[in-house]
């Protein structure tokens, strides 16, 4: 989950970068999404690439969304919410899947 939470803050960073012309900015999405990386390869050794990278794209998907959404004012509609609904879903049975293996 740490991993997630750094591509997920250096993902919702990204707009305050200015195209990378940000310094401050810059550095703290790259050293955010080098975090999350570092971390994922950390995880993958004791748990099953395929859904650990389900679970990092998944809930990271609908994370950004959200933050979208509250901090940046994005557009939400009902399709949205459903599809954001149908991703947690999917990671939670992939997730099941995975434990009766």
């Amino acid at each position: 989950m740490t991993a997630i939470g750094f591509e997920v803050g250096a993902t919702a960073a990204i707009p305050r970068t200015d195209s990378f012309h940000n310094f401050g900015w810059s550095v703290l999405v790259v050293a955010g999404y080098a975090a999350a990386t570092w971390l994922l390869s950390v995880v993958v050794k004791t748990l099953p690439l395929g859904v650990t990278y389900a679970t990092w794209a998944g809930l990271g998907t609908v994370a950004v969304a959200v933050i979208g959404y509250l901090a940046y004012g994005e557009h939400m509609s009902l399709l949205k919410v459903v599809a954001m609904v149908a991703i947690v879903g999917g990671v939670v049975a992939l997730n099941a899947s995975s434990s009766h293996a």
